[in-house]
């Protein structure tokens, strides 16, 4: 299939599929608790989403490299339409948990197996430009997607999970009529003979994964407590938080679809990871320095352009140098990132409540430390390749 015009397909596949997941942001925590749910069940409720994911995705990663990523991105799609059908008709708070749990398993196939797919349908040069394409989708749909959830929130709760339902079932039209498979069948049958899905956790490539890990970690951290810093720092509301992260969000989706392909053909992806880094890691600071929404919106945004570019870089890296299928090796690094998620946010809010900086400046420290883990990966790199 070439690759001009599958990426824009599964661009928009990519956009429509988080646009659902952002559609619903807005409105679970008010919709929850309607249903009787404490602030700890809402956690739990987050929660129990990134933990399915963090249990499947290698699952589904390694059974696309078996039977193709059609197939499986289709269970994705189907199971994700699912669980925003249910949660619409939720009456008691044990089906929302059902559906988010049951949404979780089944979508966790969606992300690795588009990354793989990017893979195998890009030449190792242009692998950072698929990956940033795919990125940048999931970047566009959640800033659009909240506006949207928040608007028809208005009319009735229960509306934005029926809009996200009825977006998830038009993404499975599309991809049943216009993707094609881009899984080779002599590859698959290479791949599918892949003993474990740790497989790819070996080797310099298991660095890749700490250093997603890590990056991950920080980032829901943020997310999780800067409402409340750029209140007490700034006094901003709700309504120019949602701007501020809209801002950021543009600010990253341009960075990955538009310059991520461009730097990672001319420096390569090491470099772009580490320039990712130490740009994160800028913004970090900065963020202890919000004082205003103009602030808040520059600071933020410096940060996000430099997180923006390390996960697509990371993935291409990895399908480069992983002995694995492509599908075991995203799906683990997908699994990664859903751990960063899921320790991230309490963390934060623990550090947070020693001291409302405190999270920042450990981002920054993280930051540090993914750098370092970044050289020792280039070291153990070179001598793998020399033995």
């Amino acid at each position: 299939m070439e690759t001009k015009r599958a990426l824009p397909i599964l661009f928009l596949i990519m956009f429509l599929v988080m646009i659902g997941f952002g559609i619903i942001i807005p409105v679970l925590p008010f919709y929850a608790e309607e249903m009787g749910a404490s602030p700890t069940q809402l956690g739990l409720l987050m929660a129990v989403y990134s933990l399915m994911q963090l249990i499947f995705a290698p699952f589904w990663g390694k059974l696309s490299d078996r039977i193709g990523r059609k197939p499986i991105m289709m269970i994705g799609i189907a199971g994700l339409s699912l669980s925003f059908f249910i949660q619409a008709m939720a009456t008691e708070l044990w089906m929302l948990f059902a559906a988010r749990i049951i949404g979780g398993v089944l979508s966790s196939a969606n992300m690795p197996t588009a990354m793989a797919y990017v893979a195998d349908i890009t030449t190792p040069e242009n692998r950072g430009k698929g990956m940033g394409i795919v990125g940048a989708a999931v970047g566009l749909g959640f800033v659009f997607g909240p506006a949207i959830g928040g608007i028809f929130s208005k009319s009735s709760m229960s509306m934005p999970f029926y809009l996200a339902g009825a977006s998830s079932l038009i993404t499975l039209v599309i991809i049943f009529f216009f993707l094609k498979e881009s899984l080779q069948k002599n590859t698959a049958a290479d791949q599918s003979s892949t003993q474990s899905r740790w497989k790819a956790f070996s080797g310099p490539a298991a660095v890749l994964f700490l250093l997603q890990l890590l990056i991950s970690l920080s980032l829901s951290g943020l997310e999780a407590t800067f409402a409340y810093f750029a209140a007490k720092k700034a006094g901003l509301g709700a309504a120019q938080l949602g701007y501020i992260f809209m801002i950021m969000g543009f600010a990253g989706a341009m960075v990955q679809g538009g310059m991520v392909g461009r730097l990672t053909k001319k420096y390569g992806e090491g470099k772009v990871i580490q320039g990712g880094i130490i740009v994160s890691a800028i913004g970090f600071g900065l963020i202890l320095f919000v004082d205003s929404f103009t602030t808040a919106a520059i600071f933020l945004s410096i940060f996000g352009i430099g997180n923006g570019v390390i996960r697509p870089s990371v993935s291409s890296l990895l399908t480069k140098t992983t002995d694995a299928g492509h599908g075991s090796a995203t799906g683990l690094l997908s699994s990664f990132d859903s751990l960063g998620r899921i320790i991230g946010p309490p963390l934060g809010g623990w550090l947070f409540s020693l001291s409302i900086g405190l999270p920042y400046i450990s981002g920054a420290i993280i930051s540090v430390i993914a750098l370092v883990l970044y050289q020792f990966y280039r070291t153990k790199a070179l001598a793998f390749k020399t033995n």
